[in-house]
């Protein structure tokens, strides 16, 4: 076969094709295969860029709009938000190889940003270059969860309240700190539906609005995890969504245990002598104050056992350790009365300092743990 039998001509311009007819170009479609190299430069781009990037940041929280969702992205400024979006945004041409590009950003205003990209690379074995400009505007706006915010929105509210008592001071901090840590933990995994919309003091106790009701759920178990005493729920319908799906509003009512860590309680189903409430977590724990053995409630006593109150560790005075008569007794002077009482020597008094701590109440005298008042139960 003659070699103008196997020559191939363009069939844009007619001129010989500078190619064997058996080779095909890597990446080139159709016609293109056929085109001489004058003819398919001239027609080709090695970019397609859109005319303008817009991003959508929340003008509240600094969230950036992305598909159909909004994301913290943590920045100072937004040029390497805009940098990511003029990325997603440029197109190169499929027939171009070993492609390098860089960009330079010009920060025109506080709402505009140009971005000037320049590529480079291989096609149809022949190095070539492109410039494009690309302007990407920053428009803000707000996201879902800062309008949620600024409505007021809530999906759920955890009230916190004793039984037969009023909430101590420490209670109700601690359940307002569970509340924001619980948020915090869940905002960390990028759950950005979860806020405290609202907290409130009530002279009952604390009430804690929170954004969803899983979030509700979960405040309300570490909270009785952390403080004793159960929680129970009830929800009200309050509207309707889009589509017609009845949306409800759960309450999770918090109950503390009539009894706290530090109290001294008198227990009425044994005559063993009063008790130092040292964990209120599921059944009660304590220590007798006449012997320091260990004291737990039945669990069939649910939060606490049938008792009453002598009162609180805090309430403890300091008082002259007159002398040790055996190892289950020591004198010491009454607080109130200056007179020397003897009074049990239970296994956590410490008889080798001056004073001891003592607490005066109906049942008597008695020596407290030294260590009882603001001590801190473990969270594990």
């Amino acid at each position: 076969m003659s070699e103008s039998g196997t020559r191939r001509f363009c069939p844009r311009c007619g001129d010989p094709v500078q190619r064997p007819a058996d080779v095909e170009l890597p990446g080139a479609r159709g016609r293109q295969q056929q085109l001489c190299d004058a003819c398919y430069f001239e027609e080709f781009d090695l970019v397609d860029a859109p005319d303008r990037v817009q991003v959508r940041v929340c003008s509240q929280c600094g969230a950036v709009h992305e598909g159909n969702r909004w994301v913290d992205v943590g920045a100072r400024d937004y040029t390497d938000v805009a940098i990511d979006a003029v990325s997603d945004a440029l197109a190169v041409h499929v027939d171009a190889d070993e492609v390098t590009w860089g960009v330079e950003p010009e920060q025109v205003d506080e709402t505009t940003i140009r971005m000037h990209a320049m590529f480079s690379g291989l096609v149809r074995g022949t190095p070539v270059e492109d410039d494009v400009t690309v302007p990407v505007k920053i428009s803000r706006e707000t996201c879902t969860r800062c309008g949620r915010i600024a409505g007021d929105y809530y999906a759920s509210v955890v009230q916190v309240r004793a039984a037969d008592r009023p909430a101590s001071e420490d209670e109700l901090e601690r359940a307002e700190a569970i509340a924001h840590e619980t948020v915090a933990e869940m905002e960390a995994t990028g759950d950005r539906n979860a806020f405290v919309s609202e907290v409130g003091r009530t002279h009952e106790g604390l009430d804690v609005k929170l954004s969803t009701n899983k979030i509700g759920r979960k405040v309300a178990q570490r909270i009785t995890e952390q403080l004793g005493g159960s929680f129970g729920d009830h929800e009200t319908l309050v509207t309707e969504d889009e589509d017609g799906n009845e949306v409800y509003r759960v309450t999770y009512a918090v109950r503390l245990p009539p009894f706290r860590q530090g109290d001294v309680i008198d227990p009425e189903d044994d005559d063993a002598g009063p008790v130092a409430v040292t964990s209120v977590r599921g059944n009660l724990k304590g220590r007798r104050l006449t012997t320091g053995n260990p004291y737990e409630a039945s669990y069939e006593d649910g939060d606490a056992p049938d008792a009453r109150k002598l009162g609180h560790a805090e309430d403890a005075e300091e008082t002259t350790l007159v002398a040790v008569e055996d190892e289950r007794a020591i004198q010491v002077l009454d607080p109130e009365t200056y007179e020397t009482r003897t009074v049990a020597r239970p296994d956590f008094a410490d008889v080798e300092g001056d004073t001891v701590p003592v607490l005066k109440s109906r049942a008597g005298l008695h020596v407290v743990p030294p260590t009882t008042p603001g001590e801190a139960e473990s969270d594990d």
